[in-house]
């Protein structure tokens, strides 16, 4: 071992022993969770949960092109629990630059036209903060792009968005709420979103399962839910009752971060297991990802 290795471990070491004190090698990649739980406000939450994933640059490389998926399309203050909290994608987005992404863009296809949504939810302002124009609602056909959806086993095709077929690394970062629809609006749910015409999975398709066919063409290369606040009831549009876990659940897993979310926390007042929401039993049964958190390693901290 050289100087210079030396000096790279000791510095790992020293990092380790200051998020878990006594045990110095744990942030080491080969003791890298499936799932880490941090409880703490938001901004400095989402950088911890996503470091002990082995940090943005495990995901994301120099010069790669990003899109950051979070729930901004309600007209909904920050209370509301219907949108991801601003500082939970301020901090992705800086994170994904500071790991040398050559492009970042948050993205989402809201309700309505126009920025108003985006301005409510804090997150325009949050996103200008670190790059103005990172933060867009596209909802012009101009902006996606028509495909077929390969071993689809309901909905076929449909039409992306071109900047996520695009890209290198897609970063789901949904708020945890439920839905009148699917029971719970988490990771895989919230790519609904990125495609243009999301009525015809309601009233075509079986929407668990097209929701999946979705998944296997833009699947999350990680996901960080914000936890911070639960809308537990009448979601996603709310009013309803607001939880306050004040947690960050980031996986490189999709099905796994939604798994644990629903383990986590009540859902209309009680609770209930991963397996009883259709389209989290779907995309584990598919090979998407694990359902399964009681054999997966957790990792769990407070700021």
């Amino acid at each position: 071992m050289n100087r210079r290795e030396f000096i790279k471990l000791q510095a790992a070491a020293i990092v380790g022993a200051a998020v878990f004190p006594g045990n110095p090698g744990i942030l080491l990649a080969a003791d890298t969770p499936d799932i880490a739980v941090v409880k703490g406000k938001p901004a400095a939450a989402t950088k911890a949960a996503v470091d002990l994933l082995g940090g943005m640059s495990a995901f994301v490389k120099p010069g790669q092109k990003v899109v950051i998926k979070p729930n901004m399309s309600f007209t909904s203050d920050i209370e509301s629990g219907c949108n991801t909290h601003p500082e939970v994608v301020r901090t992705l987005l800086a994170m994904c630059l500071e790991a040398g992404a050559s492009s970042v863009l948050v993205l989402d296809h809201a309700f309505q036209s126009g920025t108003r949504s985006l301005e409510l939810s804090g997150i325009l302002d949050a996103c200008d903060s670190i790059v103005r124009g990172t933060c867009r609602n596209l909802t012009h056909e101009r902006y996606y792009r028509d495909i077929s959806l390969e071993g689809a086993k309901e909905m076929r095709r449909n039409a992306f968005m071109k900047d996520v077929l695009d890209a290198d690394v897609l970063i789901a970062s949904p708020v945890a709420k439920t839905n009148s629809s699917t029971g719970v609006s988490l990771s895989l749910k919230g790519q609904m979103g990125l495609i243009l015409d999301r009525n015809i999975m309601h009233w075509r398709y079986d929407l668990d399962t097209s929701l999946i066919d979705l998944c296997e063409v833009i699947r999350p290369a990680l996901s960080v839910i914000d936890a911070s606040r639960v809308l537990s009831t009448n979601g996603p549009y709310g009013p309803g009752k607001v939880l306050t876990p004040g947690e960050v659940i980031a996986s490189a897993d999709p099905v796994a971060a939604d798994a644990m979310a629903i383990a986590s926390y009540e859902w209309y007042g009680r609770r209930i297991k991963p397996r009883q929401v259709g389209h989290v039993s779907q995309a584990h049964a598919r090979g998407l990802g694990r359902m399964d958190i009681e054999n997966l390693t957790v990792r769990r901290i407070t700021l």
